[in-house]
């Protein structure tokens, strides 16, 4: 039997799909049999990889209030700690680590020292989701021994080519992202730096995409709209976008599978 390897990526805000994409795969019981994921899709991922609960992650998110997230200390690099994060990760998976995971997941930091992309497939999981998910300047960069870990999605944001390494048959991509737009009137100073960074991101993601282009089976993007990844106002419009894509595809899996 072939098997399905899911590539969740990045997002912020608009990474709820994944919740919805997940919900849709397994009432229809198609499971993944390995997951990586970069930022949202990190934490996500792992913690369906860890065995958490996709309902007790949609009411969990579908209640979370940002300030919920924020945890202040003083220290230099961003606006917030991660205490409050790493405490309702660890409510959802334990202090687990990779060894123990129900599905094998591999996620995805950027080293500021090394500027090089670092895998996490061992040790503790819920530091390697922090990592992975420690968006610039809104959370202090997390340190793991000589490196300065920061958002994974900076350089890898659907990680397809790792999820194929593992040994995934069918390979299947979530940019819940997509190739996003510049406002037509010119912004305001942090909405110019945001859509500096989205016309990098967009092309590092189309030159991505090429390079593996002969190992994707299933590229996926769930219809949002120009919702802003930061807007999290909309998490519940995103969540049914993204479970609206899991059904939409579901017998082309079963197809490509060949679990009929």
């Amino acid at each position: 039997m072939k098997k399905l390897g899911l590539a969740l990526g990045s997002g912020g805000a608009r990474g709820i799909a994944h919740i919805g994409f997940l919900k849709a795969l397994e009432e229809e019981g198609i499971k993944p049999d390995f997951i990586t994921g970069s930022s949202m899709g990190a934490i996500v991922g792992g913690a369906y990889a860890a065995g958490a609960s996709i309902d007790a992650l949609k009411d969990e998110i579908w209640n979370l209030k940002p300030l919920n997230l924020v945890s202040l200390n003083g220290r230099r690099g961003g606006v917030s700690g991660t205490k409050k994060v790493r405490e309702i990760l660890l409510k959802h998976c334990g202090d687990i680590t990779f060894a123990e995971l129900k599905i094998p997941f591999h996620c995805f930091a950027v080293d500021m020292i090394s500027q090089e992309l670092i895998e996490f497939d061992s040790g503790s999981l819920i530091d390697a989701m922090i990592a992975s998910a420690t968006l610039p300047v809104v959370f202090h960069p997390y340190h793991k021994g000589d490196m300065r870990l920061i958002d994974g999605g900076i350089l890898e944001r659907v990680p397809v080519e790792q999820v194929k390494k593992m040994g995934a048959d069918i390979v299947v991509g979530v940019d819940v992202l997509g190739q996003r737009q510049c406002s037509k009137e010119c912004p305001n100073v942090i909405k110019v730096l945001t859509e500096t960074i989205d016309i990098f991101d967009n092309y590092r993601t189309r030159q991505r995409r090429e390079e593996c282009k002969d190992i994707i089976d299933f590229w996926l993007e769930p219809d949002l709209g120009d919702m802003s990844q930061y807007d999290v106002t909309m998490i519940r419009f995103a969540y049914e976008k993204g479970y609206e894509l899991g059904k939409q595809n579901v017998d082309a899996l079963r197809k490509a599978l060949g679990r009929f």
